[in-house]
């Protein structure tokens, strides 16, 4: 009887499954690119019965226990257009879908910082970047200069180095500017004399993406990438025309104009960029004292493209600056009486010569100059500043890009003389050749390793091997992960913040047989995760977390001769930064938000106490909300800076800036407005920013923003239409 009982059961519990199996299925997703690539991340969707799924490495969607009946999937991907299929369970259990990339609204970022043609998500290096919708409000916030793009961006600070001339110099991850490289279109750009000004004169709207390195990235670019780079790639000739005309007025009493234009035929391109500014002498606070100096600045850049065949393409552009900046006492610089004003006129012309060759279908060489000539004057009274700055920059690479491993081989000659009139014992000459390798190899599906190796061999700072490491891993279900270190090293010059904050009053030059190069090593690592909550939701976060040293770092001391002048010493002890950085982003229909903080944590251990590094704050964060339709553009930022230490010790006070961009597109162009710290957070309000004795000014350190709440009205008018590109950038 027992046997028989239990016999019953199995065939009970056999009908019960089999009917089941009947109502409820599994069914499998697959989802390919056109070249029948699996697309990780890939989303299913079923509204109706709310459940979804995403697509692993193999490209898998798998729909566990769908019930019987007819269902309709929505299948998503970033870059690439939907679709919808219908299915009937129980029926098939596998479909292979191909989804066809979107190129009308979204192009895949290629990264150029690396040196190679890769995507951005296959791309070891880790590297932020800055393009599309997001340039175009960043321009409208600051089409003068590219310091808004930067200084909105987490682990970046603008470090304003003069209240007269409103020079401002990049630190990332609280190391100083001189430790940044800055290039455009590959080329090195702003160095030396022209550091402390580099960001106020490099408008923004012939830019097409921003790529910033943090960490050292001297292998690839030389001396000088220490904490990072920031590479900036121009818009080039498209076959359809492109015409930008960009006209902004402030409540500050300042007007820009910009114009960009580009287009092409099947063997000439052209584009012409070109800036126009003034700003009238702005004294928010009331003391009399210029918070923004009055500014004359005209931009020129032209450029000419020959295409000679489909393989090879060779440009040459022109890069013309003239400058004039003069802040001080209102009454002096309308010239009422005499006084104290510092003025600071700049003239640059630059030369860039670019020809690429493709040799075969896995091959190229690129061959590229630039020559460049920087003349500055800074007059202050009783002292004065005058002399020329010429660069020259020559390089020949080999690429090999194969089905999975990428070699870049090359050299490069760089030369440096700078030539003062008004000091001739601070002249400086210097010249060094690079040789260098970079390989990235697949190692798999999920692991990417990139290697590298440079040599530097300096006239007189001796030889640099630097070698690199980046390791990409490509998990399942959008997870990613980057760790790389590298070494770097910077060739000493006069031209810090230091010497720049007293207006090289009483700097001694650079003694060669005294000072040893400064060297770097560093190491970062960082988690993504990118996900959709939903069919309309998206969510991603990204923490990074890095460490850089800074041997025989420079500093700027009194002489030891007791005359009253200023001598640079190496440090005895490493400059140490290390923190970390997270970013969130959530996207939902129409709305982005996204959010971010930064734990900047720089030690000078050569000091007692290995104190925080003056003027840079320990906790940063922001918030961006914003809503975007094909009609309007409307942003809301909120930013948080944390407390400060002086150079004397004392602890600033920490503050919240926010700004608000509202911005109508139409047909024809947009038109908006920008309300840049709209609270009028500024240093005054806060402790002074100089005192004056029988009327002359001593300058306090710059810690918070001097020129307070900046209303923008700006309109950009496109004659041939809108072309902005959408890219993806999680």
């Amino acid at each position: 009887m027992k046997h028989i009982i239990l016999c019953s059961l199995l065939l009970l519990g056999y009908a019960s499954a089999k009917a089941q199996s009947q109502t409820t299925q599994q069914v499998t997703i697959n989802i390919t690119d056109s070249s029948k690539e699996p697309l990780l991340g890939a989303s299913v969707y079923i509204k109706s019965l709310e459940i979804g799924a995403m697509t692993d490495v193999d490209g898998n969607a798998i729909l566990s226990a769908l019930p019987k009946g007819t269902h309709e999937l929505s299948i998503s991907y970033v870059g690439y257009k939907s679709q919808k299929l219908t299915i009937t369970v129980p029926r098939p259990s596998r479909y292979n879908i191909i989804l066809e990339e979107d190129t009308g609204v979204l192009k895949e970022v290629v990264i150029q910082s690396t040196r190679s043609s890769r995507t951005f998500k296959r791309t070891p290096t880790r590297i932020e970047f800055i393009g599309g919708e997001e340039l175009v409000e960043k321009n409208a916030m600051n089409s003068t200069n590219i310091s808004m793009v930067l200084r909105e961006s987490t682990g970046i600070q603008m470090q304003q180095t003069s209240q007269g001339s409103a020079n401002q110099r990049i630190r990332i991850q609280g190391l100083d500017g001189r430790y940044t490289q800055l290039l455009k279109d590959g080329f090195p750009l702003y160095s030396g004399f022209a550091g402390g000004l580099s960001i106020m004169q490099i408008p923004p709207l012939d830019i097409k993406q921003f790529e910033i390195i943090k960490g050292s990235s001297s292998t690839l670019y030389g001396g000088g990438a220490i904490a990072g780079l920031v590479n900036m790639q121009s818009k080039t000739p498209e076959d359809e025309k492109e015409l930008d005309l960009m006209l902004v007025g402030t409540q500050a009493l300042g007007t820009t104009f910009n114009t960009f234009y580009s287009g092409r035929n099947e063997k000439w391109g052209t584009t012409l960029f070109a800036n126009a500014n003034y700003q009238q002498a702005y004294d928010p606070d009331g003391d009399e004292f210029s918070n923004l100096p009055e500014t004359k600045s005209v931009t020129i850049n032209p450029r000419l493209f020959y295409y000679p065949s489909e393989r090879a393409t060779m440009w040459l552009g022109l890069n013309a600056t003239y400058d004039e900046r003069v802040g001080g006492f209102l009454n002096v610089i309308n010239g009422d009486q005499d006084g104290y004003t510092e003025n600071n006129t700049s003239r640059r012309i630059s030369t860039q010569f670019n020809y690429d060759q493709q040799l075969n279908s896995t091959s190229s060489l690129q061959v590229k100059n630039s020559i460049s000539n920087f003349n500055r004057d800074l007059i202050v009274p009783n002292s004065a500043l005058s002399g020329t700055q010429i660069n020259s920059f020559t390089e020949v690479n080999f690429k090999s890009e194969r089905e999975k491993t990428d070699w870049i081989l090359g050299g490069n000659l760089y030369t440096s003389s700078f030539d003062e009139t008004s000091a001739p014992d601070r002249d400086q000459d210097d010249a060094t050749v690079g040789l260098f390798a970079n390989n990235i190899y697949d190692i798999s599906d999920r692991w990417i390793l990139e290697t590298g190796l440079r040599t530097d061999f300096t006239a007189d700072w001796g030889t640099f091997v630097l070698p690199r490491f980046s390791l990409l891993y490509n998990g399942s279900s959008g997870f990613t992960s980057r760790l790389g270190g590298g070494l770097g090293y910077k060739v000493p010059d006069l031209f810090t913040e230091e010497a720049e904050f007293v207006r090289f009053q009483g700097v001694n030059g650079i003694n060669k047989d005294l000072l040893n190069a400064e060297t770097s090593y560093g190491i970062n690592l960082d988690f993504n995760y990118v996900t959709r909550l939903s069919d309309e939701l998206k969510f991603s976060i990204n923490q990074l977390f890095y460490l850089t040293a800074i041997e025989d770092g420079l500093l700027l001391q009194q002489s030891p001769l007791g005359n009253g002048s200023l001598e640079y010493f190496n440090a005895p002890d490493i400059t140490l930064s290390r923190g970390a950085e997270t970013n969130i982003k959530f996207s939902y229909k129409d709305f982005k938000w996204f959010v971010n903080y930064a734990l900047i944590d720089t030690r000078l251990n050569f000091l007692e106490g290995n104190p925080q590094k003056p003027l840079t704050a320990r906790h940063n964060a922001g918030s961006v909300f914003m809503y975007e339709t094909e009609e309007w553009r409307i942003g809301y930022e909120t930013y948080y800076t944390g407390e400060q230490l002086l150079f004397d010790g004392t602890e600033t006070t920490d503050f919240i800036t926010m700004g608000l961009l509202v911005m109508k597109n139409y047909e024809w162009g947009h038109l908006y407005t920008n309300f840049e710290n709209f609270t009028d957070r500024r240093q005054s309000r806060f402790s002074p920013t100089l005192a004056t004795n029988n009327g002359v000014p001593t300058f306090n350190e710059i810690y918070a923003p001097t020129d307070g709440f900046i209303l923008s009205l700006g309109v950009i008018w496109k004659p041939f239409g809108n072309h902005e590109e959408h890219h993806d950038d999680d």
